[in-house]
């Protein structure tokens, strides 16, 4: 940890208030100004669809103008996109709140790259724990974006516009803390080192296991957290009761990341990621348990804790996949595919919670959790069998 790191981990915890702030009120307010109520989560699924559609733009705008001011930008475009979702809440405009939340994509796509930046504030020994620790900051935003939504829900006549008001001071606050960051140059590509071209870094299997990971663990993920605030009000659980669940979820997340990298560094990346699917797997089988208040906050405990398995060590293992020169290109088509798988299991969340119900929604969850189990058993086969031919 250093001065610089410790910085970066405080941007990560004001990202993430901001997202699961997101997370806790879109739904809900979607819900309300939706002209129908399987559009409730569109809100939602604009922001991760924003952050598929800028992830290119972003990984452009972080060549030609370096870490720094590229994550400035994404702050200015998050303090733009609060207030127009304030404003759309408080004038009942549901397409303009799909519009901001989506304009809003391009700081979650921005903000996203917090973690990679961390490998370049330490020497490459310690990669696995920057990436935990600033993944760590997340636990600001268990806290803080939970309670903040409770706490400026009735704060305007319309219910959690304040909230949306609020995330305008939260992104200043980031921007201020971002300004004593000093992030090393990017290496770019040149004529004496030019760079695979994508598809060629792509057909790695490390690539593709690494994405495919990351992208299951995280679809999964955002389809039953998107979907709790509005399977918990159908239930009649109050929302102190939903975001009780939402704190509990995201601490999951970020908790573990204090030792994620000392265990990948300890067993390697592929049998945390097993772990995390194997712990998403028991998410699912509490949540088809039952409805209470308990099931509900033990399962998105436990999608928290193998979500933070599955993240950090498919990104550490996606550090293997590319060159430095080739960094920005590799990681904004990491994020792209992440981010259109969310948009994916963010639309499918409100559509088949409010058409099919909680149940059947969990049942789904078990198809890509499946797959990732698959990748990473074809890539455990692949490397022991590297192995026994370097052996021989």
């Amino acid at each position: 940890m250093n001065l610089h790191l410790l910085l970066l981990t405080l941007c990560q915890g004001l990202f993430l208030t901001n997202n699961v702030t997101f997370m806790a009120i879109n739904g809900l307010v979607g819900l309300s100004l939706a002209p129908s109520p399987w559009m409730a989560t569109l809100p939602v699924t604009g922001y991760v669809a924003g952050g598929a559609l800028c992830a290119g733009l972003v990984s452009r705008h972080q060549r030609a103008w370096g870490r720094k001011r590229a994550f400035q930008a994404g702050l200015c475009v998050a303090i733009l996109s609060s207030a127009l979702c304030a404003y759309a809440a408080t004038t009942h405009r549901f397409w303009l709140l799909v519009g901001a939340t989506m304009l809003a994509g391009y700081y979650n796509a921005n903000a996203g790259l917090y973690r990679f930046a961390a490998t370049e504030l330490v020497t490459p020994a310690f990669k696995e724990r920057a990436i935990s620790w600033v993944l760590a900051g997340g636990i600001i935003g268990a806290v803080a974006g939970p309670n903040l939504a409770s706490a400026t829900r009735d704060y305007w006549p319309v219910a959690f516009a304040g909230a949306y008001a609020a995330l305008v001071g939260v992104a200043l606050l980031a921007l201020l803390v971002l300004s004593f960051i000093t992030f090393p140059p990017l290496p770019l590509p040149s004529a004496a080192r030019p760079g695979r071209p994508l598809r060629e870094i792509a057909r790695q299997p490390v690539f593709i296991v690494a994405v495919a990971t990351c992208a299951l663990g995280y679809g999964v993920m955002n389809l039953l957290m998107a979907a709790t605030p509005i399977a918990m009000s159908q239930c009649a659980h109050p929302f102190k009761s939903t975001a009780l669940v939402l704190e509990l979820h995201v601490l999951g997340m970020y908790v573990p990341s204090f030792f994620t990298g000392s265990l990948i560094r300890r067993f390697g990346c592929l049998p945390v990621i097993g772990v995390g699917i194997v712990l998403n797997a028991v998410c699912i089988a509490v949540a088809l348990s039952g409805v209470e208040l308990m099931q509900f906050m033990l399962a998105l405990l436990t999608l928290g804790v193998g979500w933070n398995f599955m993240f950090i060590g498919g990104t550490t293992l996606f550090t293997e996949a590319y060159q430095p020169e080739e960094k920005t290109t590799a990681q904004a088509a990491m994020d792209t595919v992440i981010f259109t798988t969310m948009t994916l299991t963010s639309f499918s969340s409100g559509a088949l919670v409010t058409t099919q119900g909680w149940t059947l929604l969990n049942l789904g969850s078990i198809v890509p959790m499946l797959l990732a189990a698959t990748a990473l058993a074809w890539l455990a086969l692949q490397r022991r069998a590297a192995q026994n031919r370097l052996s021989t």
